[in-house]
């Protein structure tokens, strides 16, 4: 399927203000980026890089005044997420070096507090997939997803102990559960078709089978329309943009998703 994004974000800066920006859609084996459109006004300079995971960012220092971003792309999407019911689990001897670092706790993900939790959840499923999908339903079931609620990032025993948050929240405390079963995961941002209410989204992502697949403790089911923009260990490194000095926040934000015909 073809999906059209875009988000634009409108600022009132007081003081030159440094930002890194993580906007653009990736790409990869699942995901075909067609057209893109990027616009920072008033233009600055901007230098790009790709961080440690792969992401592309931007760099920029914003002038006093009115000050927006504005980013959109056309991207070529599977129409159905991957589903492996009974794909193995990986031994950790076995895993590429790359996917090491996803086995292990993050600021927001307390894996090493969570493996009693993790193994009463997936007690009578087979290592691999069938586990990670018991704690997707599980944080489904147990944590009450609610969109707006929560302005900045917990961590998974926060949500565990609160028993709601958003997207990422419930990201959070599934890929905490996942990983202290040994299983690499980590979380990604971007894009979902039809997310109610729009904004940007959080989803996991788990390695088994030598393969990553797709998981979303947030949404009644799996189906397609997931664009993904930035994949990390936790919230602290999917950030959709960082600003450095006084805070700022926007005065105007929007985000749209759209199926396209091509």
């Amino acid at each position: 399927m073809w999906i059209s994004t875009s988000c634009e974000f409108s600022f009132e800066i007081t003081v030159p203000t440094p930002f890194i920006l993580m906007l653009r859609a990736r790409r990869g084996h699942q995901q075909w980026v067609a057209r893109e459109e990027y616009e920072v006004l008033p233009s600055v300079p901007v230098a790009e890089f790709t961080d440690q995971y792969g992401n592309v960012c931007q760099r920029l220092v914003a002038p006093p005044g009115p000050f927006s971003i504005f980013c959109s792309a056309e991207v070529m999407i599977p129409d159905h997420v991957l589903q492996a019911p009974g794909a193995p689990f990986v031994e950790i001897q076995h895993l590429p070096p790359q996917e090491l670092i996803y086995l292990l706790p993050s600021r927001y993900c307390e894996s090493d507090r969570l493996y009693q939790l993790a193994s009463e959840i997936t007690w009578n499923c087979i290592p691999g997939y069938d586990q990670v999908a018991a704690i997707e339903n599980w944080v489904r079931q147990n944590i009450r997803y609610e969109p707006g609620t929560s302005p900045v990032p917990v961590s998974a025993m926060e949500i565990l102990d609160r028993r709601s948050g958003v997207c990422r929240d419930l990201s959070h405390l599934a890929i905490a559960l996942c990983r202290s079963l040994s299983i690499p995961t980590r979380m990604v941002v971007g894009y979902l078709h039809e997310l109610e209410p729009m904004d940007m989204h959080a989803w996991f992502e788990a390695f088994v089978d030598h393969d990553w697949y797709t998981f979303d403790a947030t949404q009644s089911g799996l189906k397609g329309g997931y664009v993904a923009v930035g994949y990390g260990r936790d919230a602290a490194d999917v950030a959709i943009y960082n600003q450095y000095g006084p805070p700022v926040f926007p005065i105007d934000y929007q985000v749209a998703v759209e199926l396209i015909n091509r």
